[in-house]
């Protein structure tokens, strides 16, 4: 492939311009209770809690399961914001967010898999080098657009979309299909050199002729390993489907 003039530079490369529970009231002592129960209440409380302390007034009894429960549950009511380890240890529960994430594999699949498995076998690109290039240009957001106009999910500059044959930037399929397209051309131009044909779709292939490798750009610098490690986690989906 021949060298073509640039069409994304390191300056065009952007970042995206893209209750707690109510603790029920106390209750207070019930204005009817005989004197006499009460006193027997009193002396049984202080009986049992004496029995389950040491010399040294550490208590020792063992909670039973209910015991364990209601003293969480009231612990929770309490704090509205803490829950307590088995072993007294105090730690912040996990949001609703944190939840759904924990119970979630984010490598189960990545957004528009079908798509990007069609746009990159039909140019000879590695799916997961092409997800890896979409999450870090766009993460996976179609409408994303740059403070210097690239758009979509593959990010391309208006110039460099029409040259591929794209009427709507922001439609995934035409954006993935150009993108695609795009990175193997860059791929066969710098014999299969991944890292480099990443560079050259950040910062174009002139630079990286130039300069005869990843361009000294911080932006690409640091473009190209970000690009290649979620390539490596995403290359475990294709591996297993």
């Amino acid at each position: 492939m021949t060298s073509s003039p640039i069409l994304r530079t390191a300056a065009l490369q952007k970042s995206l311009a893209l209750a707690p529970v109510r603790r029920s009231p106390a209750t207070t002592p019930f204005a009817g209770v005989l004197a006499q129960t009460h006193a027997k209440s009193v002396s049984h409380t202080t009986s049992a809690a004496s029995s389950s302390l040491t010399p040294a007034g550490v208590n020792l009894r063992p909670h039973s399961a209910s015991e364990t429960v209601a003293a969480s549950a009231g612990a929770s009511s309490a704090s509205g914001a803490t829950s307590h380890h088995p072993l007294g240890i105090a730690s912040r529960p996990r949001s609703a967010l944190e939840t759904v994430a924990a119970s979630t594999d984010p490598m189960d699949s990545v957004p528009f898999q079908t798509e990007i498995t069609a746009a990159a076998h039909k140019y000879g690109v590695d799916p997961a080098l092409l997800a890896g290039l979409v999450k870090q240009e766009s993460n996976f957001n179609p409408s994303a657009r740059s403070g210097v106009g690239a758009k979509g999910l593959t990010q391309l500059m208006d110039a460099t979309a029409r040259g591929l044959g794209v009427s709507d930037p922001f439609d995934p399929a035409q954006s993935l299909e150009a993108g695609a397209k795009f990175l193997g051309g860059l791929l066969k131009q710098f014999h299969g050199d991944q890292s480099l044909a990443l560079a050259a779709y950040n910062a174009g292939p002139v630079a990286v002729q130039k300069y005869g490798g990843i361009p000294p750009y911080q932006e690409t610098q640091r473009y190209v390993p970000k690009v290649l490690g979620y390539a490596a986690q995403f290359s475990r989906i294709w591996a297993n489907s």
